[in-house]
């Protein structure tokens, strides 16, 4: 679902940074190659996450959803020079993809990619975090908080994606659509977590930030 007319969107992409060639690269392979291709960040959402990361300047980045790589290029943009990105995915057939474009970014030294259950692996990971972008599987949003929050830095920021869910959250809610419901209980759970303050922007498909107090 488009929240904005078509004339917007282009007028809004045409006054944001310009997509690096690159990333231009990695999205149209992952159009040609990849199934679900409508996942990838994409232009303007990428930069907005680019100078997301580039504001709060984070040592330490977790990713939970790597996909082909788009959104943690776009994050990794913004590491401190000693920084680390943590990415994980659960599909295995995406590592090598992943990788080829980590390398050719030249953050592959400050990207670790993790292949597996995020709900496994979040818990073994030792350190704590800068900025987190959750955009996985939305039934586990509230898990992924849930292991993610005592690791946050004061000040940190997590970072929600498809929170809006194609406006199907303001729509009556079909007791089969557990993602919608999971969604539902997320942004209501973010808004009265006293642990950190919200704000949900209506980019693309919905963007939550909150901040950790």
């Amino acid at each position: 679902m488009h929240f904005l007319s078509d004339a917007l969107e282009k007028y809004v992409t045409e006054h944001t940074e310009k997509e690096p060639e690159l990333l231009k690269e990695l999205d149209r392979e992952t159009n040609l190659k990849v199934l679900r291709p409508r996942m990838l960040s994409g232009h303007f959402q990428g930069r907005v996450l680019s100078i997301l990361s580039k504001l709060t300047s984070p040592k330490t980045i977790l990713e939970i959803g790597t996909y082909t790589g788009y959104s943690a290029i776009c994050l990794a943009e913004g590491l401190k020079k000693d920084g680390l990105l943590h990415t994980i995915d659960i599909n295995e057939e995406l590592q090598d993809f992943q990788k080829k474009y980590f390398e050719k970014s030249g953050y592959s030294n400050q990207i670790k990619q993790y292949t597996g259950d995020a709900l496994d692996i979040i818990p073994i990971l030792e350190t704590n975090f800068d900025l987190v972008f959750i955009d996985a599987d939305k039934p586990n949003y509230s898990a992924y908080f849930d292991l993610i929050i005592g690791k946050m830095n004061s000040g940190g920021l997590i970072l929600s994606d498809n929170v809006l869910w194609s406006g199907k959250v303001v729509e009556p809610l079909d007791d089969k659509d557990k993602n919608t419901e999971a969604l539902l209980d997320y942004n209501k759970k973010l808004k009265e977590d006293p642990r950190v303050e919200t704000v949900l922007l209506p980019i693309r498909d919905g963007l939550t930030m909150s901040r950790v107090i």
